[in-house]
């Protein structure tokens, strides 16, 4: 059973880190998408789920620019921030110092056919429970998927009857291990947020750990340093916009919405 929250959120706020900076796909939060940048996009999916206001956090004037001829908010902060948690902890100080908001959601800038319903999902085991931070996963149903090392898997176990319940681990590997029976769910990480916000201040201030080092995820910093991360299930698997093929697949998604 779930543990009754002590302090469910009564005040979130939704942040959308956006950097200019990509490997990939250069300038991605400007990539335009049936005539608007993907950043706007991606903000107007966080508005449409209504679970509070909405800031995008930007490594560049370009985005912001972008962000407030659209009608959102958006605040600058420091370009050399090596992770979005740590660009959206420095956007939170500048528009809430008096910390009214007491739960941040923090969403990627590159999921612009993003189903608003995920947004409020994420906030749900921090209603539900005590955890610290929240998560979303999805079952994988592509096989291929399941030994895929760049979709990132999470061990968790739901009881009977419930959606969200305690994240033991990430990985690139299978996990847990299904004994070559594919019937056995494998639950794929949704990267998207949800933290109580003195765990947020906790988290930034935290070093890189062994395990996040090792696999490459910055949650295995969380889990080592203690913090209860409670994942909730869901139906949808969101389109990151990595590469220019899934590029046009937002475009095409996009233009028949």
């Amino acid at each position: 059973m779930t543990a009754p929250p002590e302090n469910p959120p009564k005040n979130p706020i939704v942040m959308i880190p956006a950097r200019l900076a990509s490997t990939r796909l250069p300038d991605k939060p400007l990539a335009d998408i049936q005539g608007a940048p993907m950043i706007v996009h991606v903000w107007r999916r966080a508005m449409e789920a209504e679970a509070g206001p909405v800031v995008v956090a930007c490594a560049e004037e370009a985005i912001a620019e972008a962000v407030t001829a659209a009608g959102g908010q958006a605040v600058l902060t420091d370009p050399a921030h090596a992770s979005g948690s740590d660009r959206i902890f420095e956007a939170l100080q500048q528009v809430d110092p008096e910390g009214r908001h007491d739960a941040v959601v923090n969403l990627q800038g590159d999921l612009p056919t993003l189903d608003p319903a995920l947004v409020r999902a994420v906030l749900r085991p921090l209603a539900e429970g005590p955890a610290d931070i929240a998560t979303l996963v999805v079952e994988i149903t592509e096989p291929e998927e399941r030994s895929n090392p760049n979709v990132v898997k999470a061990a968790v176990s739901f009881p009977a009857g419930h959606d969200s319940a305690r994240a033991l681990y990430f990985s690139r590997c299978p996990v847990p291990w299904d004994g070559g029976d594919d019937s056995r769910p494998l639950y794929h990480h949704i990267g998207i947020y949800a933290y109580r916000r003195p765990a947020l201040a906790r988290f930034v201030a935290l070093p890189p750990s062994p395990l996040e080092l090792r696999e490459k995820l910055e949650q295995l910093r969380a889990l080592e340093a203690g913090m209860r991360i409670d994942a909730a299930r869901v139906d949808t698997l969101p389109l990151g916009v990595d590469t220019p093929a899934d590029l046009e697949r937002a475009r095409a998604l996009l233009a028949t919405a």
